[in-house]
């Protein structure tokens, strides 16, 4: 991809077009707050804002997060007002929630990814300086050692590949969160890394290893913050296990459209000298006794964040050389009873040589379950108009989502009987 952007600059310059090259830098962080809200918010919230304001990530996404009640309150409470919540679904068990700064980004879609456990979330963003698309899939896998546990990890695992095996090999996205994982042989791990097909993923500091327990890998540990029982009833035992993750996909190593800064993955408050011992034995030798006291009072997981490059290319391009013309209209009529015409128009990318894209249009309820798949094949650039029969469906909203390569659109529509 970095030489393509290289060849588009080199055309353009051929052609005398003016062009300029933006470069900016965004993070992206995961954490675990710890069964959120029900375990004593009003006390934590402080903490989490010391440490949030520490961090100060571009993108948050978080685990064990219990109801909407509970994303309303971590928004209001402990993130300031240049962060937006994203869309949220409440599945089964705890569940995935995302913040992030709306001048920077636009949130496009929340798709549950259904386990036999948690919901995987795909939850993909534009960036809104260039209108790159970032995937990002937070996951809480199943806790606990043994081979039971390893097993129903491996089948978690197992369905988020079934979904990044049909992206585009340049395909910017990761994978953040728990992932209970104690050590890279793990069958879950393995087919994390699995290069057979495409939706691969990768460990951005090549870490690999036994992580628990072992002092070689003390500076990437995540769990847990304490030693000793809080309130809160999180996990003790000190640092010793690598749970929390930020794994990348090849475009995103290789320099893309959105790449990995090298050298930017950070185990928030990890100072390597806490192998085995709570967060609040002071000093910390990379964050403040203050942050450090937060981040042991805020959940018994650390947060981890990395920084991202968008590298693009900004001009006045004529059609000949790059259409990227993404559209997704409102249905008509809307409300409607009981059918609908939804019209697209999928894009032309004629520098990479692509004649056609994948492209899926599925309706999804307010619970984020699949009603409906009206589009999954290959099409060319053009216009589309789609006929939807809402027939068997109740009464009330319902989302539509595009999907066309990497690319993804979505909209409300009310269905009225």
């Amino acid at each position: 991809m970095k030489n393509l952007y290289k060849i588009v600059f080199i055309v353009l310059i051929l052609i005398s077009t003016n062009i300029t090259t933006a470069q900016e830098n965004f993070r992206v962080m995961t954490y675990n707050i710890l069964n959120y809200p029900s375990k004593i918010p009003t006390t934590r919230n402080p903490y989490f804002k010391k440490v949030i304001a520490e961090a100060d990530p571009d993108i948050l996404v978080v685990q064990e997060i219990e109801s909407i009640y509970g994303v309303t309150l971590f928004h209001e409470q402990v993130l300031d007002t240049s962060y937006t919540a994203g869309g949220f679904i409440d599945g089964f068990d705890t569940d995935n929630a995302i913040f992030f700064k709306h001048t920077k980004f636009n949130f496009i879609s929340n798709i549950p990814i259904y386990t036999s456990l948690r919901n995987i979330s795909e939850l993909t963003m534009e960036y809104k300086p260039t209108g790159d698309t970032l995937i990002i899939y937070s996951v809480h896998l199943k806790a606990s050692s043994g081979t039971t546990n390893e097993q129903k990890r491996l089948a978690e695992v197992k369905e988020l590949r079934k979904v990044t095996d049909k992206l585009p090999v340049d395909a910017n996205y990761m994978v953040v969160g728990d992932f209970n994982f104690y050590n890279s042989g793990e069958p879950a791990f393995q087919e994390l890394i699995n290069q057979t097909n495409s939706g691969y993923f990768l460990d951005p500091i090549n870490k690999i290893g036994y992580w628990h327990n072992n002092s070689s890998y003390r500076g990437i540990h995540t769990q847990s913050t304490r030693t000793t029982n809080l309130a809160d009833e999180g996990s003790t035992g000190g640092l010793d296990d690598r749970f929390d993750f930020i794994l990348v996909s090849q475009a995103v190593i290789d320099s893309g459209s959105v790449f990995y800064i090298p050298k930017s993955y950070t185990t928030l408050g990890n100072d390597g000298n806490h192998l085995n011992k709570a967060l609040i034995d002071l000093p910390n030798a990379v964050v403040s006794d203050e942050v450090a006291t937060a981040l042991y009072y805020s959940s018994d997981h650390l947060p981890v964040y990395a920084d991202f490059e968008i590298q693009n290319v900004t001009s006045v391009i004529s059609n000949k050389v790059l259409n990227n013309n993404f559209e997704l209209k409102q249905n008509y009529p809307n409300p409607f009873n009981p059918s609908t015409r939804i019209e697209y128009t999928v894009p032309a990318f004629e520098m990479s040589g692509t004649t056609s894209l994948q492209v899926q249009l599925k309706i999804y309820d307010i619970l984020g379950n699949e009603v409906a798949t009206l589009v999954d094949e290959n099409q060319k650039p053009g216009n589309y108009k789609v006929n939807f029969d809402g027939s068997d469906l109740s009464s009330g909203f319902y989302a539509y989502v595009l999907k066309a390569g990497v690319n993804i659109l979505s909209k409300k529509m009310l269905l009225i009987k």
